[in-house]
């Protein structure tokens, strides 16, 4: 164990309220986002009859646009725009049911390749059993991560979710977690942020007062300084579990 995280057990105490972020925290998302996006070139491959890199472009081409049209909203996020963009640049016009389509064989491919993090799950009950409270904060529209939550079995685990479409803004912004003390009615000293990514989650978490706990795996950059640099590092939940039970 890394001496940071000996120091964060020495000085900390069993947190109130703990949030959760949720792609590569609670689940692997980069692999999943990998196969369910092969599915939707390779549908509309079939469908369109184009070639797959005439897709893709026309689909990042999409997607910038999407983004810098809309800003860090949770819109920004939305595959049914992208979709839409990708199949007008290719000249066929607005394509309404094929668009669905496309993000629909995309989110359906992507939830049936979904599983949770070894441990997640006997950490989280530990939690409850200890009475402490649970909230997610996630990026992305209410109706996605909602699924999402539903699809691992986690809509009745977490007291509260908050979304960037409730709170009108992506993480880092501070309106998220805003929105989550309201309803949590904990102070942030009081409170735990588990999350891998470095400016939306641990910026987010530092510049609010929160304790900063970053999920590490490939690809993931841990920052050695600044408002980002986590309190507590770890890439298997079986080291909170040891974690909640060392400290008081």
């Amino acid at each position: 164990m890394s001496q940071k995280n000996n120091n964060f057990i020495r000085n900390s105490k069993l947190p109130k309220a703990v949030i959760f972020d949720t792609d590569n925290t609670l689940y692997a998302y980069d692999s999943v986002h990998k196969i369910a996006t092969r599915a939707v070139e390779d549908k509309a491959i079939k469908v369109l009859g184009i070639e797959r890199n005439d897709f893709i472009l026309a689909f990042n081409e999409a997607r910038k646009e999407v983004k810098e049209r809309l800003g860090s909203v949770a819109s920004s996020h939305s595959r049914l725009l992208y979709m839409q963009g990708a199949i007008e640049k290719l000249g066929l016009g607005t394509r309404i049911l094929l668009t669905l389509d496309l993000e629909q064989t995309y989110w359906r491919t992507f939830l049936n390749n979904c599983r949770l993090f070894p441990n997640f799950l006997d950490f989280a009950h530990q939690l409850k059993s200890r009475g402490i409270i649970m909230a997610n904060i996630t990026d992305l529209t209410a109706q996605i991560q909602f699924r999402k939550l539903i699809y691992f079995g986690l809509d009745e685990l977490f007291d509260y979710v908050v979304t960037s479409e409730e709170a009108g803004a992506d993480k880092p912004d501070k309106r998220p977690f805003e929105v989550a003390f309201e309803k949590l009615q904990i102070s942030p000293e009081h409170t735990w942020m588990i999350g891998d990514d470095p400016k939306s989650d641990m910026t987010g978490a530092g510049e609010m007062g929160l304790k900063k706990i970053q999920k590490i795996h490939d690809g993931v950059k841990v920052s050695k300084t600044g408002i980002s640099k986590p309190d507590f590092i770890f890439s298997d939940y079986s080291e909170l579990i040891s974690l909640i039970n060392s400290v008081k």
